[in-house]
C-alpha cells in the first residue's frame, strides 16, 4: 500500500512538472551578422517564475575569443547595431557582469567561442521578463560586441556590434 501511495504521488509531481515545463514561456532572438561580419545563431529565453534561462548558441566567431552580450533597448539593428541603442536598463543601474546584483537588466557577460569558432552559453537571470511588468524584454534587441565586456563603465568597452537580432515569442508547435 505504501509504495501505491509513493507511485501515485510522483506521479502527480511528474504531472505538474511537465505541465509547468509546458506553460513556460519561451522567447527566441535569432541572431544575424552586422554589415562585414559573419556570426549567427539562436539566443532562447526560458522564463520560469521570475528567472530566466539564457541559452545561447553562436557560430563565426574567430577562434578562442570572447564577445560582450547584451540586450539593448532599441527595437530594430539597422546593418550596423546601432538602431538597437543602448543597453537595456530600465532601473539606471551601473553597468555589470551576470554576477552582480545590481547591473543593467541586459547585462549578460560575455560569449567565448572555442577553437572552431563557437559559442555555447548557459545562463540563468533575474530582473527580466519575457513579456510581463518587469522590465520585458519581448521585442528588444539582442547585440553581440566584438571584444570582451570587461565590466568596466558606462557599458563594458565591448567594441563594434557584430550581430544583432530582436527577441520575439517563441510560437507555438504544432501536436
Amino acid at each position: 500500500m505504501k509504495h501505491v501511495l509513493v507511485l501515485a504521488i510522483a506521479m502527480v509531481l511528474g504531472f505538474f512538472q511537465v505541465a509547468r515545463a509546458a506553460d513556460a514561456k519561451v522567447a527566441v532572438c535569432e541572431i544575424g551578422p552586422t554589415k562585414g561580419n559573419t556570426i549567427k545563431g539562436l539566443v532562447t529565453f526560458t522564463q520560469a517564475g521570475d528567472k530566466i534561462k539564457v541559452v545561447a548558441d553562436i557560430t563565426g566567431f574567430e577562434p578562442n575569443t570572447k564577445h560582450g552580450f547584451h540586450i539593448h533597448e532599441g527595437t530594430e539593428c539597422g546593418e550596423d547595431g546601432m538602431k538597437a541603442g543602448g543597453h537595456f536598463n530600465p532601473e539606471k543601474h551601473e553597468h555589470g557582469l551576470p554576477d552582480k546584483d545590481k547591473r543593467h537588466a541586459g547585462d549578460f557577460g560575455n560569449l567565448e567561442a572555442d577553437k572552431d569558432g563557437k559559442a555555447h552559453l548557459e545562463l540563468t537571470v533575474d530582473g527580466i521578463t519575457i513579456d510581463g511588468e518587469k522590465n520585458a524584454i519581448l521585442g528588444h534587441a539582442m547585440i553581440i560586441h566584438a571584444k570582451v565586456d570587461d565590466g568596466g563603465q558606462p557599458v563594458g568597452n565591448a567594441g563594434a556590434r557584430i550581430g544583432c537580432g530582436i527577441i520575439k515569442l517563441k510560437e507555438k508547435e504544432a501536436k
